[in-house]
């Protein structure tokens, strides 16, 4: 398997109290695949994104890319977080090189950012400040900042979670478009089920306390989705299904708690 998580478990201590995060998650993914992590809040995917990002140790397990062990960051894994988090005193084009500018000439490098800044749309605004761009356009250059580095796998936590329904709807096109132009492996973390449906080959739903793999379900629908109404309706009533067990299972665990303390 080209990304291969291997029994990792992930523990918080604070103030002597050990929180179990994540426990004994296994998963293969394939290159090429774009695979969602979806789960109520506190399950841990943004812990297991980390992970594979090289950003947080696990206490157990191991993580392997092409075989070889995930110990730190590295430009084989491209990360886009939440917030753009793009540097403002910097142009768009001067954020999209940044990470390239170790690793090539100014006018390679130039050039593989327009590059990447065409295929988000943003050709045109290359010379522009992030402060004079919206959130989604914002978000767009974070996307090209990462591709730019051709990283094996693009990990992303929740890229479109603060954006209005429509400007979500344009990325979610214009993602999935990137994706088959590039092939990359995707790790898309996501609070929302219509958006995993509409952009996964796998969805891996998760419960939480601690953060476990509920189910993994490979999505069969052709694309582009939205012209199988029917089949996503019943793909989402199943995954409506397996959260909300989860979520009245933490209610029943809460109010237990509050009654015995």
């Amino acid at each position: 398997m080209f990304l291969q998580i291997n029994n990792i478990n992930k523990q918080f201590i604070n103030q002597k109290v050990t929180s179990d995060v994540l426990t004994n998650i296994n998963l293969d993914i394939k290159e090429g695949e774009f695979v969602s992590i979806l789960g109520p809040s506190g399950c841990g995917k943004s812990t297991l994104l980390s992970i594979v990002a090289g950003l947080t140790k696990p206490t157990s397990g191991e993580i392997l890319l092409g075989g070889n062990p995930i110990k730190k960051p590295g430009k084989d894994r491209g990360m886009v977080f939440q917030e753009p988090a793009l540097f403002p005193w910097m142009t768009v084009e001067e954020n999209v090189m940044f990470p390239l500018r170790k690793e090539m000439k100014k006018k390679e490098a130039r050039e593989v950012a327009h590059q990447y800044l065409q295929m988000v749309q943003l050709s045109n605004y290359t010379k522009h400040s992030p402060h004079e761009l919206s959130g989604g356009m914002q978000q767009r250059v974070s996307i090209a900042r990462a591709l730019s580095m051709n990283p094996k796998v693009l990990l992303m936590d929740e890229p479109f979670g603060a954006l209005d329904e429509q400007t979500r709807a344009r990325l979610h096109h214009e993602l999935e478009k990137i994706w088959v132009e590039t092939k990359k492996t995707i790790l898309f973390v996501t609070h929302s089920i219509s958006e995993s449906i509409k952009l996964s080959d796998r969805i891996i739903v998760m419960g939480t306390r601690p953060g476990v793999v509920l189910e993994d379900i490979h999505v069969k629908i052709p694309r582009p989705r939205g012209t199988h109404p029917q089949a996503v309706a019943k793909l989402e009533e199943k995954i409506n299904g397996l959260l909300k067990t989860e979520i009245d299972k933490v209610v029943k665990e809460e109010l237990a708690y509050a009654a015995n303390n």
